[in-house]
Order: C-alpha cells, then structure tokens, then sequence
C-alpha cells in the first residue's frame, strides 16, 4: 500500500458518513428506550466508583439511570469549581453526577444532538437541584452537533469529558478540533470510548445496528492516536483499558472476528509546545497528597502513580501536565527545562546509532 492509499484508508476511518448521524439519533431516540435494550456490552462498564461518586449516583433519579448507556467512567479529579461540558450526554447521567462534583460555582453543560434523550434530562432539573440542594442550577442542556459546537464559546471549558460517545461521531476529526477549540489553555478532554485493533471495514461500518451498539464506528486505535496529535493533542494519555466482549452470537457472526475491542480512558491535554517524546530534563515532582479521593497516591495515567510524599523524576511533558493545569497546587515540582539529558529513561526509544556504524562498520538489517 503506498502513502497515498494510506491516507484515504485513515480518512474514511476518521471521517465515515453523514448517514450515520442519523442513524445514531433513530438508534438512541427510538430502538432504545432503556439501557436494557443494548445488544451488546460496548456500552456498558463493570467499573467500580469511588466512594464520592457512588454517593453522587444515589442522587440521580431512576428514570435517568435508567436511560444510561456509557463504557466507561468519566470523573476527573479536581474539578471543584470548574466548567465542565459533557459531549452526547444523553438523558444527563454523567451531567447530574459531574454537577455535584464541582458543586454550586460550576457549572456542567451537556451536549447532544438526539432530543429524545434531552427532553428527558432537562424534564429532570429541578427535580436534581432539590435534591442536591442547590439554590442556583449549575447544569445546562443544549441540544448540538458535537462536530460543530456553536453554542460553545473558544477557550471556555476547564475540562470535556464524553462517555462512548465519539465512536458515533460521523466526524472524529472534527469532533477532536472542536473540543480543542472550546478548551482553555490548560484544560483537558478526558474520555472513555470504543477503539479496535484493526480497521474496520467498510460493510461493517455502514451496519446500523453495530453502528448503533458503539462497535462499528470505532476506530483503529493507532488512528486515534495520530489524529489526536494531528488536532493539537500532542501526547494523548492512556487512563486505563478493558477488553469488550460481545456477547451477542448474531452480532458476533455479523462481525465475523475481524478484531478485537477495548474500552479505553485517555486524557488529552490542551499544552501548547508539547514534545512528541518524553525528553529528560532533570526534573520530579512530589505528590502532596491533597486531592480529596486519592490521599495515598495520583494516578496521572496507567504509567504514572504518583505515590504521596515521594520524589517522582518525570519527562517534560508529565511536568507540564502537572504544573501547568488544575493540579498544580497539589504537586512540589523539582527542575526546570533548562538542561536537557536526552531521551527520558524507559520512553520505549533510544539513541538509533550503533558505535560500529559510528566507526564506518555497516551492517544489514530491517529498517526500523
């Protein structure tokens, strides 16, 4: 296959077509009313909250549960305070959580283009903020494309989250530019979502129901990962993963073992400046500790637990990540960028020369 082909097979992965924004709102509108009727477990998630979450969801009502459909969990850390927008909230189950969360001085606005599923969470407003027992209502609804947020102002948002959502996108590419538009300098779209190990092919892609089911319009994990960093997201952050099982036989035959599935949390900052590797620069920081649900130690990603009270040397970006958001006044931080010592130590990279090709010695092999 030659670049060219290459980067038709990409686009069409990223951008499908337009015909699946329709079928998502009769899918979501109409075929399902209750998360009972889901075919498989994509949109679903065995995860356990934390004790302030599990609190939270005691306080949404059952008709909004009820209507939940999400692979994931999406309740960031430190958000107090914070303006949060939710990307295909559906009936509000993540906004009524998200909304306690940040309390009375935030404010949560959810997105979504099926107003079926809003009409049930704006219904559900007053009934929410009673409960909570908030004098002023701190969540919004606006019924949008998420691949073009026109109601959303440049440079507003603290934090975006989505929860199985961007995998219906007709657009991912323009989804991830929008999020990157609406976010402040600093902030951060963390999400969980759908991500295959293969393209999927086009037949399957174009399948309403596997549409529909949060499967077909996954995309190629490596895909995601350069459009992200296409659209401004230099150093996307791996949270933490699952593999999906269908357990559905007729969509498993319909799928015909074309690859695999996984859940997947990642975290996007909005950095400028962000290098494409994790370079050295002498620097740690140390975790205070002071993040109400995790005292014991922060887990920036799956490769970052960051233990309370001990020196953690980190690359360029982690520093950043850290100092330059939400989080830093829960971190002391060591060093600054003004030495570079190279390739940070466990990267996955090293220094591509051999002493005997330096010395003249050529050697055959792979290119890579």
């Amino acid at each position: 296959m030659n670049m060219s082909s290459l980067s038709i097979t990409f686009e069409s992965q990223v951008d499908g077509k337009g015909s699946r924004l329709e079928a998502s709102k009769k899918y979501y509108g109409e075929v399902l009313t209750t998360s009972a009727d889901l075919q498989t477990n994509a949109c679903t998630t065995a995860e356990s909250p934390s004790a302030e979450v599990k609190a939270a969801l005691k306080n949404v009502s059952d008709l909004v549960l009820s209507k939940y459909y999400g692979c994931g969990l999406i309740y960031p850390d430190v958000i107090k305070g914070k303006r949060l927008l939710d990307l295909g909230c559906g009936a509000g189950r993540d906004v009524y959580v998200l909304s306690q969360l940040v309390g009375e001085q935030g404010l949560v606005t959810g997105v979504d283009y099926t107003m079926a599923q809003l009409e049930v969470a704006m219904a559900e407003m007053t009934t929410h903020m009673d409960k909570f027992g908030f004098k002023e209502t701190n969540v919004a609804f606006v019924y949008d494309n998420i691949e073009n947020l026109t109601k959303i102002s440049n440079s507003s948002q603290d934090v975006v989250v989505s929860n199985c959502v961007v995998n219906l996108a007709t657009n991912k590419r323009k989804v991830l530019k929008e999020v990157y538009r609406v976010l402040k300098e600093g902030g951060e779209f963390y999400f969980s979502d759908v991500y295959a190990t293969r393209r999927i092919p086009d037949d399957l892609r174009n399948d309403d129901e596997l549409w529909g089911e949060c499967i077909s319009g996954a995309l190629y994990w490596n895909d995601f990962l350069r459009l992200a960093k296409e659209c401004g997201f230099a150093d996307p952050r791996l949270v933490k993963s699952r593999e999906l099982t269908i357990n559905n036989p007729r969509l498993q035959e319909k799928l015909g073992g074309v690859c695999e599935f996984y859940s997947a949390t990642y975290r996007l900052f909005k950095l400028s400046d962000l290098e494409p590797d994790c370079e050295d620069y002498g620097q740690a920081v140390v975790y205070k500790g002071t993040i109400h649900s995790c005292p014991a130690a922060f887990e920036l990603d799956g490769h970052h637990k960051i233990e309370t009270g001990k020196v953690f040397p980190v690359c360029g970006n982690t520093w950043r990540m850290l100092h330059d958001t939400r989080f830093q006044k829960h971190f002391d931080f060591i060093g600054d960028f003004s030495r570079h010592y190279g390739i940070f130590d466990g990267c996955g990279k090293s220094v591509p020369f051999t002493k005997a090709a330096a010395e003249g010695v050529t050697s055959g092999g792979s290119c890579c």
